[in-house]
Order: C-alpha cells, then structure tokens, then sequence
C-alpha cells in the first residue's frame, strides 16, 4: 500500500530525492523528501480551499470528519502493522492509540455541532440611546486560514497525520499541512491515504489537507516561513520546537506557535501518604515511569517527598519495581542515544545511583533510579531538565518549607501531581497555590501519564511545557487556536456568518 509519495492538493506526487525509513523491526522503505516547490503548491492549495472550506457549514465539517475516522477504521490493520514495525510499539498499544485518534475525530464533529465554541454574541441597536446610539452587534469566532501541522515522534497516530492538531483545525474551518514525523512515515502515509478517501467521499476541496514528507529541516522551516501559513501545531522536543518558535515569530507577519514541548511532571509525595502507603506508591510511580519506555510527554519523572524512613520505603519499591523491566525498544536511535546521554548528565551531578542499568548501543532501554538532596537539586540547573525515557529522580527534602521552594524553581510543567491522604490537607494548601501557576493539569493521587480526550483537559502549560500557557493540545478547548474572534457592527443578516443567524436569541 506505500507509495512513499506526498498527497499534494488531491494528488499523490513524487520529487527527486528520498530519504529511507528506519523502522525497529521489518523492511526499510523509501520516502520522497519534500522540496520547497512541494511546500509552495501545498500551501497555496490550502489557501484556494480555505475560500470554500472556512466557509462551510458545521454540519458538512461534522460529516468529513466521521468520514476520517471510518476511513482509519477501515484501515486498523494496516495501521497497525505498519506502525509496529517502523516504532517497535505494541500491537496493543497502537490499537488503543487508534481508537484514541477515532474517537478525537468523532468528538470534534459532537463538538462543533453544539455550535458552543463559536462563543456567539449578539448586542441589539439602542437607536434611542443616550447620549449615543449603539449599533448592532455581532460576535462570532471565525477559522484562521491554511495551518501547518507537524507530527509527534511519540504517537504516531493521536497526535501525527490525523492527531489532535488536525483535528481541531478541520474541525474549526481552517485547512491543514502535515508536516510527516521520519520515525513513521509510513504510518503517516496510510493516514493520510484514509483523509484522502474521506476527501473523495465528502466532495471536500482539493487542498483542505495535504501531507508531506522529509528526514531534515528544510520542508518544516519552509512551512512556517510561508506567508499563507496563520498558525503551527507542534509537539516535540525544546530544541525542535524553540527553533520552529522563532522562525515564527520572525516573520514579517509573526504567528501563533503552538508547540508543546515537553515536561518531568514532578509528583509531591506528601507525609502522611507516604507514611500509609510508601510501598504502593513506589510500585505505581515505576508502572508509570516505564510506560511506553517512559516516551511519554507526560512521565512523571520527579518525585519530591521529605528526607525519612517513609521515603526510603518508596524508593526500595520502586528501585524493586523497576529492577523487574527488561530492555525495551526506544522510538528511533536518535532517542535511545538522547536517552543514554540524559542519564550520564543526571550520573554526573550530585546524585546517588539507587539502580544504574548497564548502556546499551541499540535501540533498546531500561530504566534507572537516582536520589538527590533537596539542596543540591535546588542548585543544580541540569537535574531540572527531562531526560526521554525511564528515568527517574527522587528528590529528598529537608523540610515542608524546602518542598514548596522546590515547587517555585520548577519551571513550566504539563502536570504537576500531589500524593495525599485527608491529613496532608493542610500542607497542600501551601503547595496548591505554586503548582497550578507551573502545570496546566495538578492532580491528586494518580498518575499523569494518561490523558483524557475530553472538554475539560488542558494539556499545555507555561514555557518550556508549551510555547502558549493559554492553550492546549488535547481537548475539544484545543480548537480556540485555530479561531479569532470577529465582530460584525450593523451588517446585513445576508451577509453575517451563517452562525451568527442560527444562534441568535
């Protein structure tokens, strides 16, 4: 089924060059690595598009994205196969992660019906007002333009071709250049083949979505720099998304960035939790940290709990928990050495090794525990960073004081987690404060590596967490940023947004 071709304005086309996929098990394929003229035709395409499909109505767009999410169910196997071969993911993992893309599609399409995103208002004229009269008034959000999507290395398919991002964009009016992830562009391009089908099934115009591929830099920052281009979605490392950030904001015309960019989401383990349930608490935190060999943007990769026989009752758990995981394949090699290279700067600080796995050269990982003072974790820059993978760091407090100055050095997280029981109630009103200025999610005696598609989630964060503290990445809030609001002072209803007549009290 892989043609290794960019689907372009309704056409599967080819350029010069290709780039070889390196998947964890099973055959290499070839991909056609984009050129700027690939770029340039997909984000005019989107453009000419855009003049048809932000003006659609709620209801043709709730129809294209069922259709999306039926032409991935068509394709399951498919996806799947693919997709285990070229990440090294379980089968079931990878199935769960479809019917989280399925689902995301479907929610979008109840989402928009409702027509509550639109935040419709409406002032009537006051004529007789003094000592001016008011004018008529409407306001509605409207779609932003053509808008460039790029996928996750992590989750080939939530948050990659037809992920979360692109749902929130179609959903919205706004059309969409993806931007394929080189850990899985064969995943991305069956996708893509199941949006093309919905294209022809719905009658969508062509160039609503287009797909394109590529190993390097250039076809991303040519993406972002196109002048057409209104708005990035974005998940991946700091480096990646800080450089596509400032490319952005050094535009002539300078544009949103939403780019979630990663987080160690500390867990407090508070003293009378830690006191009732150490061992439980340590065997939970290792189950979380290793999920997925710990690729998951929100891996709880601290703990923070006071310096006592509690804790090392935690830590022995954990340390146990975790010496039971074996070696387990790593999304690419670039990330399995980002990895090995993570915990040698962790080694190298002023830590203890509680369980330090031996290297490996491969793709392969396990886990590893390290402790550090309160103090010394205060004063060291580079334990504050994430490290990609399984590792964790238990960092050991001198006092209910230091814990809540650990909380103010954090920088921006997408979770922050408290381990309570009913008497640390009072402890945690000093911490709660601090923490919901740090993380865009705080909960309380669970773990944050799991993330509910839902209307309440905000996954986002203050920087470094996500380059927008407003917004969020899963969820159906997640469409505010591919909309802007409009005011219409004393236009015609013929001319209005069709939204502004359907919604008026």
């Amino acid at each position: 089924m892989l043609t290794g071709q960019h689907f372009i304005a309704g056409k599967w086309v080819k350029s010069e060059d290709t780039f070889s996929s390196n998947p964890a098990s099973g055959p290499s394929h070839s991909f056609y690595l984009a050129r700027a003229a690939d770029v340039e035709t997909a984000v005019k395409a989107a453009e000419a598009a855009f003049e048809l499909y932000g003006y659609s109505s709620r209801q043709d767009r709730a129809v294209f994205l069922n259709a999306i999410a039926d032409e991935i169910e068509a394709r399951g196997d498919s996806i799947t196969e693919i997709g285990v071969q070229e990440t090294g993911l379980p089968e079931a993992r990878l199935q769960g992660e479809r019917g989280r893309t399925v689902a995301q599609m479907r929610l979008f399409a109840s989402h928009i019906l409702s027509g509550e995103y639109l935040d419709h208002r409406f002032d009537g004229a006051l004529a007789d007002r003094e000592p001016l009269p008011r004018p008529e008034l409407h306001m509605v959000q409207r779609p932003i333009g053509p808008v460039a999507v790029f996928g996750a290395s992590n989750f080939p398919l939530a948050f990659s071709t037809a992920g979360g991002d692109t749902a929130a964009a179609l959903a919205a009016g706004c059309t969409v250049v993806v931007k394929g992830h080189p850990a899985h562009p064969g995943t991305g391009e069956v996708v893509a083949q199941a949006i093309d089908a919905a294209i022809q099934k719905c009658n969508m115009p062509a160039g609503v979505f287009s797909f394109i591929q590529g190993d390097g830099f250039a076809a991303g920052q040519a993406l972002v720099q196109h002048p057409l281009i209104k708005a990035v979605g974005f998940t991946g490392s700091l480096a990646g998304g800080r450089a596509l950030f400032d490319l952005c904001a050094a535009r002539p015309e300078p544009i949103p960035f939403f780019g979630e960019l990663g987080s160690v989401n500390p867990m407090f383990v508070m003293p009378e939790a830690l006191k009732n349930r150490a061992e439980e608490l340590g065997q939970g935190w290792a189950s979380s940290l290793t999920m997925g060999v710990g690729q998951f943007c929100t891996n709880p990769g601290i703990a923070v709990m006071l310096d006592n026989a509690d804790s090392k009752a935690m830590i022995t758990a954990a340390s146990a928990a975790l010496s039971e995981v074996s070696a387990q394949t790593m999304l690419t090699d670039g990330i399995a050495s980002a990895y090995r290279s993570g915990v040698a700067a962790i080694e190298n600080a002023d830590v203890t090794s509680v369980l330090r796995t031996a290297d490996t050269e491969d793709r392969t990982a396990r886990p590893n525990l390290f402790v550090v003072s309160g103090q010394a974790w205060l004063d060291n820059p580079t334990l504050h960073q994430e490290v990609f993978g399984p590792l964790g760091l238990v960092v050991l407090a001198d006092s209910i004081e230091q814990m809540v100055e650990l909380a103010r050095h954090l920088e921006g997280q997408l979770t922050c987690t408290l381990h309570l029981d009913q008497g640390d109630y009072e402890v945690c009103q000093k911490l709660m404060p601090v923490l919901e200025r740090k993380a865009g999610r705080v909960l309380a005696n669970g773990f944050p590596t799991g993330v509910e598609v839902s209307d309440t989630m905000v996954h986002g964060g203050p920087y470094p967490a996500s380059t927008n503290f407003g917004a969020t990445s899963v969820g159906t809030l997640s469409i505010r940023r591919f909309l802007r609001p409009v005011c219409y002072q004393n236009i015609p209803i013929e001319l209005l947004p069709r939204e502004c007549s359907e919604l008026s009290v």
